[in-house]
């Protein structure tokens, strides 16, 4: 049976407030932590040996998946205690792959199909692999240049504009990678490239190119998981545990959870997935394609578009929530709204890390750390970052960026 290595180590900076007490994988996308669909995709593919690389907060994903039985798998972790790159991060499982085995981002969108159509390929060449994704801007990846089916060279960001292939982040592995891992050499970044490793396989054998076909997200910002979240919650099914009063409109599918009510007057639109314990309504306005966490609630006459909303957040009345994630424990006031859309309707643009970038999205409305809390009649705009632990004041008004715990009346 062949094994999959999961690398799911690092601290995900990019991600801003969401991954202040959480790693990366484990931020909810379509109803579950990241990861998971990535290790039901391996499940249903026939893969049930998986090795999962943890590091920055690796606590909460072996709480979360223990020994794997629940999930139909086997699993067994790996620490990496310093993030030296991703060739070190496979070195760590030199141990434990004795021989071919998947290897997979913990940040990729992976299906069930792809790993299919991987193993399906190995076993007619028996060569090592990468998934390579067709992408309109190649200039913020590393481009690959193939021949025929054959990953020939690898530019590390290479800035160069236009269409191109990039790597995907998938690998298929056979051993001899390791001897490769040995002979790389700590690049300018200060990190061990998986990217180099595989110019240093090139050199003896042949690495296959594979290029699938179906939607791929790399969950390198936090907007990616609302790109993400949509992209699975097109395939989800209706599931109804909880409770569901009368005069409710549904129009599309639904998830609802055990303990979850969905009380009178309220109007489900497009896919949208409920966990447990939540109350929403009456009269509450929830479009999708929504998220919304465990013990969350949304009452009266709020609105929630298109956004992930983590458990034990409270958006209780007359607020406007569109195209955002908001972080656990949150709380806002009445008459809160989120901008969504600038005046001149071109992609919204935040600042993170302080470095003013675009989100690529015409619509987008506010990144929230956990236990942020507004007051009464507070404003965002669009692109709008909010750290943890903060106050914002009654009728505020706030844009760009908020750091950690501040407070502004």
């Amino acid at each position: 049976m062949m094994k999959a290595l999961v690398l799911a180590a690092g601290e995900g900076k990019r991600m801003g407030p969401l991954t202040e007490n959480r790693p990366k994988p484990m931020l909810p996308v379509a109803g579950k932590p990241f990861l998971e669909h990535s290790i039901m995709a391996l499940k249903d593919a026939g893969i049930e040996e998986i090795v999962i690389l943890t590091g920055y907060h690796g606590v909460s994903i072996k709480e979360h998946f223990g020994n794997g039985s629940r999930f139909g798998v086997d699993v067994e972790y790996l620490v990496q205690p310093k993030r030296l790159g991703t060739a070190n991060a496979v070195e760590m499982a030199r141990d434990v792959m004795k021989g071919p085995f998947i290897c997979v981002n913990g940040d990729v969108i992976l299906s069930s199909e792809l790993v299919n159509s991987i193993l399906k390929t190995h076993m007619d060449s028996g060569s090592s692999m990468m998934t390579l994704i067709k992408v309109e801007d190649a200039s913020r990846f590393g481009l690959v240049e193939v021949e025929g089916d054959l990953v020939k060279g690898i530019v590390e960001k290479s800035g160069r504009k236009g269409k191109g292939l990039v790597n995907g982040g998938i690998y298929l592995f056979n051993p001899s990678i390791f001897d490769a891992i040995s002979e790389t050499q700590l690049s300018p970044r200060g990190e061990y490239e998986i990217t180099r490793s595989l110019e240093i396989l090139m050199e003896r054998e042949e690495v296959r190119a594979l290029v699938p076909d179906e939607p791929w997200v790399d969950i390198g910002s936090p907007w990616d998981l609302l790109n993400a979240n949509e992209i699975y919650m097109r395939e989800m099914e209706d599931d109804v545990k909880g409770s569901v009063e009368d005069c409710v409109h549904v129009k599309g599918k639904l998830a609802l959870g055990r303990g979850s009510v969905i009380k009178s007057g309220s109007y489900i639109e497009g896919n949208v997935i409920i966990d447990e314990d939540c109350v929403i309504g009456p009269n509450a306005y929830i479009r999708g394609s929504t998220y919304i966490g465990k013990g969350c609630k949304v009452g009266a006459a709020s609105e929630i578009k298109n956004s992930i909303i983590m458990e034990d957040t409270s958006i209780p009345h007359h607020n406007y929530v569109g195209d955002s994630i908001i972080g656990s424990g949150c709380n806002l006031g009445s008459g809160t709204k989120v901008a969504n859309l600038r005046l001149d309707d071109r992609p919204v643009p935040v600042t993170l890390k302080g470095r003013r970038m675009s989100t690529g999205r015409r619509k987008f409305g506010v990144i929230l750390g956990d236990d942020v809390k507004t007051g009464i009649n507070a404003t965002m705009d669009p692109g709008t970052i909010i750290f943890g632990g903060s106050r914002i004041g009654p009728g505020t008004h706030v844009s760009g960026t908020v750091m950690k715990g501040s407070r502004i009346f």
